[in-house]
């Protein structure tokens, strides 16, 4: 579950208190360069980091569904599984904030050799009490609130240290292979989970993440510190919270992305409210059909990372289309009378949820100064992942009350109205305008810059 020398530059000011000018295009000062799908694996650190990744991300999967099976069996209720479900993102939500001030203080690489190390902890002590015949729900409970306190660090840690690994021209590319990385275990974890669960117990796969946290430790043991590229730490001081939050506020090129996945995550990524309702109350299908849904979407999911790591840019403009085509697929996906076509139809929803992740996580660290990352990655992983406590009741409210279909066309309906909004408010931002004409018979709309739309209106 872990994210030649020289100073790790980025388009934004290094001063705190100057406004940048945004591109007009994009929004950020970015490489337009493409790149190979797997360039940045060419970084000796960052390969390191991978590797570990493959065999930790397996392992932090394997111990989701073996935790919330254990807490299942211990009490027979799906609600406790709820709740220890909150105790491990709750954390995020209510401390997310402070742990970035703490990150932008800190050397990346010791903080993450601590938080992982502690995290290698909690699942061993969780495998010793299950294979002991000793394990009660208050002990899955604890483990469950350490390990979302100690992501409150090791996230945003991991997010920012990227960039140190690669630098700004490979940061798209190492972005988008990390989401691969964690979506391919979604794929692989769940399913050895479910073969050491039914076969030897729940216990072997908590053991089996603890273990795994080995492979990330040894990985930033062997980097070489001499490669990183070097960022200047924020000193101590006081405040430092309400700086991040203002440099947030007074930059549209950060806030308002932040703002559209906030609204994303919180109304629209609730698949497993949605795709549970769907399977049991639409389809009238079992757990096999849900797993069904959850691995297509896994599919679709490292495609648009694969895809994008191919892109050598994170234009705003793609986040904002990427947005409401996702939320398109919702509303049609709610619409769906058919088991298979809706099944098909997770895999563009996962193609597109991922674009959606990739173009913000990796526009908003490129036009950050690195002195700010920690604080503005915690805010960006505090609004999307802390967004699904407070969205799930609502979402799942809604779905019982008047159905599954409702329920998922709402959440598509309010992320295509925010990718709209916000995208004309980036483009506005951007000096952009809306050309709308034919092209080979064809009718076409873009966002064209305001001086080229002038010379548009002035040839028509």
């Amino acid at each position: 579950m872990s994210t030649g020398s020289g100073a790790d530059s980025a388009p934004a000011p290094t001063t705190h208190d100057t406004q940048p000018v945004p591109d007009p295009p994009d929004l950020t000062a970015e490489d337009t360069r493409k790149s190979s799908m797997f360039s940045s694996l060419k970084v000796r650190n960052y390969r390191l980091f991978f590797l570990g990744q493959v065999v930790s991300n397996t392992g932090t999967w394997m111990q989701r569904i073996a935790q919330d099976w254990l807490v299942l069996s211990l009490t027979g209720s799906a609600t406790a599984v709820g709740f220890t479900t909150a105790l491990q993102f709750l954390p995020m939500l209510f401390f997310g904030l402070y742990g970035g001030v703490l990150v932008d203080r800190l050397p990346k690489r010791p903080t993450l050799m601590v938080t992982q190390t502690a995290m290698a902890f909690t699942g061993l002590a969780l495998a010793a009490l299950t294979l002991t015949g000793h394990v009660e729900v208050w002990h899955v409970y604890v483990a469950a609130f350490a390990v979302g306190l100690a992501t409150v660090v090791d996230n945003p840690a991991r997010q920012s240290f990227v960039s140190e690994m690669v630098g700004p021209d490979q940061l798209q590319n190492a972005v988008s292979l990390n989401s691969a990385n964690f979506q391919s275990a979604r794929m692989i974890g769940p399913a050895v989970a479910g073969v050491l669960i039914t076969g030897v117990g729940t216990g072997w796969a908590f053991l089996f993440n603890g273990l795994s946290y080995v492979a990330p430790l040894v990985g930033l043991l062997l980097m070489r510190g001499r490669e990183l590229h070097t960022v200047q730490r924020a000193p101590r001081g006081k405040g430092q919270l309400r700086e991040g939050l203002r440099y947030v506020a007074g930059r549209p090129e950060l806030i308002w992305p932040i703002v559209l996945v906030g609204f994303i995550g919180t109304f629209a990524f609730n698949f497993p409210v949605y795709l549970s309702a769907f399977a049991d109350d639409v389809f009238h299908a079992g757990a096999g059909t849900y797993s069904l849904f959850n691995t297509l979407m896994a599919v679709g999911s490292v495609t648009g990372a694969l895809l994008a790591a191919r892109r050598g840019t994170a234009r705003m403009r793609l986040l904002a289309v990427a947005a409401l085509v996702f939320g398109t697929v919702e509303i049609v996906a709610a619409a769906t009378p058919s088991l298979w076509l809706f099944a098909l139809l997770m895999i563009p929803l996962g193609v597109c949820g991922m674009t959606v992740n990739v173009t913000a996580n990796t526009g908003i660290q490129m036009a950050t100064d690195p002195a700010m990352r920690g604080r503005v990655m915690a805010l960006y992983m505090m609004v999307f992942l802390g967004g699904s406590p407070v969205g799930a009741p609502i979402v799942g409210w809604i779905t019982d009350t008047y159905g599954a279909r409702v329920g998922l066309a709402t959440g598509g309906a309010i992320a295509a109205l925010a990718a709209t909004t916000i995208g004309l408010i980036l483009a506005r931002v951007g000096g952009l305008r809306l050309s709308v004409g034919w092209h080979q018979g064809h009718p076409r709309i873009r966002f064209v810059p305001r001086e080229r739309q002038e010379e548009l209106a002035a040839a028509a």
